[in-house]
């Protein structure tokens, strides 16, 4: 059967130093130590922070440190102490805790019925299916099963199967964490999850409630008041393409522009490599690609009452295609912006 779980995020910058250190290896160091099942360290490509200077990967001299996401998963004591350890160093971010479900070692995962659910699955970037890249066949099978969009997140560092694993540049990189994000009804996606147990190298899979705020174009449904009195923040998240534009540029680019500019505290933008969203087949670069075909997510959290706000932002980029949830976090470290009403002291890694 499924446990129940804790996932750790840390959202910092990739030049961040402590202790003389890369923060990225104390914070994966960290997480590797508590003994988690999983873990990814992954590399924005664009975002800013509280203090909003931008990063960027498409100008070079706006494209020293971007934006990185750390996220762990695990049994939920083992996981608080890594984020307990991870909230107490010295440095200008957050850290967040949230309550998942672990699937056991075949995948199974308890869910059913057809409210919306998000499907998280760590498996070894080089790995194969039947000929195919493991996490192609997995977006495939979750088509199939009708889920709203899924996109895969190459990692840099991570862990899987109980070891480290760290990109090598002339590696082959095979057992480096990937990161397959989806988004669908609970029964059928949980159900996929099941499919996992004959993956090569294994795989850590996780599940967890979200609200679909909007889907296609379709008319914006924001969330209710929060089940949880205790949750200081949410999180949005936009799924979408870099195929598609509003006003001329990809809609993550004009996201994290137009939230900049509304005042969010932060924002960070993640580049996939394989993908839907909606009704639109998998898609990915290819040799002949002239221009990137590849899935896009953007992030901002912020406390409910601020995320209104950036909810309306996000409809507007949103006209006729993407898709955008919201998560409850009820818990942050350091909790001091619980009573100050800051959300994001510097998400997206930059000063």
């Amino acid at each position: 059967m499924s446990a129940a779980g804790v996932k750790v995020s840390a959202y910092f910058g990739e030049r961040d130093l402590v202790d003389g250190r890369f923060l990225a290896e104390r914070v994966m160091t960290e997480l590797d130590r508590a003994g988690l099942r999983g873990a990814i360290l992954m590399r924005g490509v664009e975002g800013f922070g509280r203090k909003h200077l931008r990063r960027t990967d498409r100008l070079l001299t706006l494209s020293e440190d971007l934006p990185v996401i750390a996220l762990g998963v695990g049994e939920s004591e083992p996981a608080l102490r890594a984020a307990e350890r991870i909230g107490a160093l010295p440095f200008d971010g957050i850290v967040t805790t949230e309550r998942i479900r672990l699937a056991d070692a075949g995948g199974t995962i308890a869910a059913a019925g057809d409210e919306p659910a998000k499907l998280s699955v760590y498996l070894g970037r080089g790995r194969r299916i039947a000929g195919r890249p493991a996490h192609e066949w997995l977006v495939s099978r979750l088509r199939d099963a009708g889920v709203e969009g899924a996109s895969v997140l190459l990692g840099v560092d991570g862990i899987l199967a109980g070891s480290r694993r760290r990109a090598g540049f002339f590696a082959r990189n095979a057992d480096v964490p990937a990161l397959v994000v989806s988004v669908g009804r609970a029964g059928p996606t949980a159900a996929v999850a099941g499919e996992l147990a004959e993956l090569p190298g294994g795989a850590v899979v996780t599940f967890e409630r979200v609200h679909l705020c909007k889907r296609d174009g379709g008319p914006l449904v924001p969330p209710g008041p929060s089940p949880d009195a205790e949750a200081p923040l949410r999180r949005l998240t936009l799924y979408s393409s870099e195929q598609a534009h509003v006003a001329g540029r990809p809609v993550h680019v004009e996201a994290v522009r137009r939230l900049r500019a509304a005042g969010a505290d932060g924002a960070t933008a993640l580049r996939g490599v394989w993908g839907f969203d909606g009704p639109h087949g998998p898609h990915g670069d290819t040799l002949r690609s002239l221009r990137r075909r590849v899935p896009t997510l953007t992030v901002t959290i912020d406390t409910p009452e601020r995320c209104e706000r950036w909810l309306e932002v996000l409809d507007g980029l949103t006209p006729e295609r993407g898709l955008i949830t919201c998560e409850e976090i009820p818990s942050r470290l350091p909790p001091d912006a619980r009573s100050t009403g800051t959300s994001q002291s510097r998400p997206a890694g930059t000063s």
